[in-house]
C-alpha cells in the first residue's frame, strides 16, 4: 500500500478509536458480564465497543474484522484485527493500564496502529515506513535517546491455555531478568506494554500471547520506533505467530537469549 492510502486507513482507525474512546470512558468499572474462563471476562463495554469498531471499520472500508469477542477469519489480503479493551479485569476495576487496540493486517503484517489508552490521556499511532505519534506529536525513535531504566514488561505469568511457555517459565524468566539487574514490570495489558516500548519507557517487553489482537497493533508502534520485535523463539513476527519480544537490540538480544535458555531446560525435563 502506498502511504497515502495507509494514511487514509488511520484516519479511519482513529475516527473508530474516537467512538470507542467515548465509550469506554462512560462504561469505566463495568462489572463482567460474559466468562470466556476461569480467570478471562468480558464486559458489556467490551461487546458494546467491539460492534462499534466492526461497524465503522468495515461500513468506511469493506475490510473484514477480526475481534477478541466475536471472531472472524482471515479472508483476504487485508484485515483490520481490534482488542475492544486490552486488559479488561484493569478496566473493570478501575485500573487505568487498559487500552483499545486497532491495526489493519496486510498479508499478515500489520501497517496501520492506533493503541488508545484513555485512562493515561494516551493515543499511539504509525503507519508502515513512518514515526510513532503520541498524542499528534512525533516521537523519537529508540535509537535517539539514552536509555533511562531498565524495565521489562512482562505479560500475564498465570495461564490456563496451551502455550508453549507455561507459568514456571514465565516465573523463571522474571528471575532470570531481575538477577540480570531488569526489572519486570506486569501490567496486564499487553498493548501498553508495547506502547511504552515505543515511548521507551520500558526497553523491552514480552507477550506470551497467542492473540493477534493483544499484540498486532504494539507490534507495528514497536517496529516504527526502531525496536527489534520477534516471537518469543526469536522468528519474524506474523499473525500467526506466539507472543512477541519486543526491544532495543542488546535488550531484546538478551531476553531472548534467557528465553532460549529456560525453554531448553524446560525440554530437559
Amino acid at each position: 500500500m502506498q502511504p497515502d492510502e495507509l494514511n487514509r486507513f488511520l484516519a479511519v482507525a482513529e475516527e473508530a478509536a474516537d467512538i470507542a474512546h467515548r465509550q469506554f470512558v462512560e462504561g469505566i468499572g463495568a462489572a463482567p458480564a460474559m466468562y470466556k474462563g476461569a480467570n478471562d471476562f468480558a464486559t458489556e463495554v467490551d461487546l458494546q465497543i467491539e460492534a462499534s469498531l466492526r461497524a465503522h471499520l468495515t461500513e468506511s472500508t469493506g475490510i473484514p474484522v477480526l475481534g477478541e469477542e466475536k471472531g472472524g477469519r482471515n479472508s483476504g489480503e487485508a484485515l483490520w484485527v481490534v482488542d475492544p479493551i486490552d486488559g479488561t479485569a484493569n478496566f473493570s476495576s478501575g485500573n487505568p493500564n487498559c487500552a483499545v487496540l486497532i491495526s489493519l493486517v496486510v498479508d499478515g503484517q500489520p501497517v496501520v496502529s492506533v493503541t488508545d489508552v484513555p485512562m493515561l490521556n494516551m493515543r499511539l499511532t504509525a503507519v508502515k515506513g513512518s514515526c510513532v505519534t503520541l498524542n499528534g506529536t512525533q516521537l523519537p525513535r529508540l535509537d535517539e535517546a539514552a536509555p533511562v531504566s531498565n524495565q521489562v514488561g512482562v505479560g500475564t505469568v498465570g495461564t490456563d491455555d496451551t502455550s508453549r511457555v507455561p507459568p514456571d517459565s514465565r516465573l523463571k524468566l522474571i528471575k532470570a531478568l531481575e538477577y540480570s539487574n531488569m526489572r519486570p514490570r506486569i501490567s496486564g495489558s499487553v498493548g501498553l506494554d508495547l506502547a511504552f516500548v515505543a515511548q521507551g519507557i520500558y526497553e523491552a517487553a514480552v507477550s506470551f500471547s497467542p492473540f493477534p489482537w493483544d499484540n498486532a497493533s504494539g507490534v507495528l508502534l514497536a517496529r516504527c520506533a526502531g525496536a527489534v520485535v520477534t516471537d518469543v523463539d526469536g522468528e519474524p513476527w506474523a499473525l500467526g505467530s506466539l507472543g512477541v519480544i519486543a526491544g532495543s537490540a542488546d535488550v531484546h538480544a538478551s531476553v531472548l537469549r534467557t528465553m532460549k535458555s529456560i525453554q531448553r531446560e524446560a525440554g530437559r525435563k
